[in-house]
């Protein structure tokens, strides 16, 4: 039950998160779904792909699909002077999606039996595969690349399930509440990891 529930909040967070960033560059209806659809899913294909899994697995979750295109569709039937606050917003159900799918990545290897490295890139790559994806085709630096801490907290969900700290239900629900509270923080207060510029000139 925890696995469906994290991967339909999940699938609802990232649906509208890159429904929203299409809208936000003017892309078509078209491009709008697309944006939508891929961020939803292109993390459980970055995953199956690392785990062994058949890509093809993604077009057995019928339901999800569906879900998302509501999602999307709602997201794009909004009032325009609500979707103005999306910053506030769309930062807060990318963290929900990244929480949620990272969870539910690092579940799914864990259930494979892999070792604990596999369980951590698996929750990397769900949580953050999709958001890579829409930021590239929309023309961004990736989140996760750069700016606040975000690729961080999903190793942290991935490192917790890898070593069987969290395994029932309500430590699950707990640690995806965690993960959601500390990507929030982390924007709002501008925590950032170190980096270190080139000058080229």
């Amino acid at each position: 039950m925890t696995w469906e529930v994290l991967s339909m909040i999940g699938t609802i967070a990232f649906a509208v998160s890159g429904a929203i960033v299409a809208m936000e560059e003017e892309y078509d209806i078209f491009g709008v779904y697309i944006l939508g659809i891929v961020t939803a899913f292109g993390g459980g294909a970055f995953r199956n792909l690392l785990i062994g899994v058949p890509v093809s697995a993604l077009w057995e979750q019928g339901l999800f699909f569906q879900i998302a295109l509501l999602s999307i569709t709602a997201v794009f039937l909004f009032p325009s002077n609500l979707l103005k606050h999306w910053q506030k917003w769309g930062n807060l159900f990318d963290a929900i999606g990244l929480a949620a799918f990272a969870i539910q990545g690092a579940m799914y290897a864990a259930n494979m039996n892999h070792p604990l490295s596999a369980v951590i890139v698996a929750a990397v790559l769900t949580g953050s595969g999709g958001g890579i994806i829409r930021d590239l085709l929309a023309g961004r630096k990736p989140i996760v690349l750069r700016s606040e801490i975000y690729g961080v907290w999903a190793i942290l969900a991935g490192l917790i399930i890898g070593l069987k700290i969290a395994t029932k239900p309500w430590e699950l629900y707990t640690l995806f509440m965690l993960v959601t509270s500390l990507r929030v923080l982390s924007y709002t207060y501008d925590w950032k990891l170190p980096s270190r510029g080139i000058r080229t000139h």
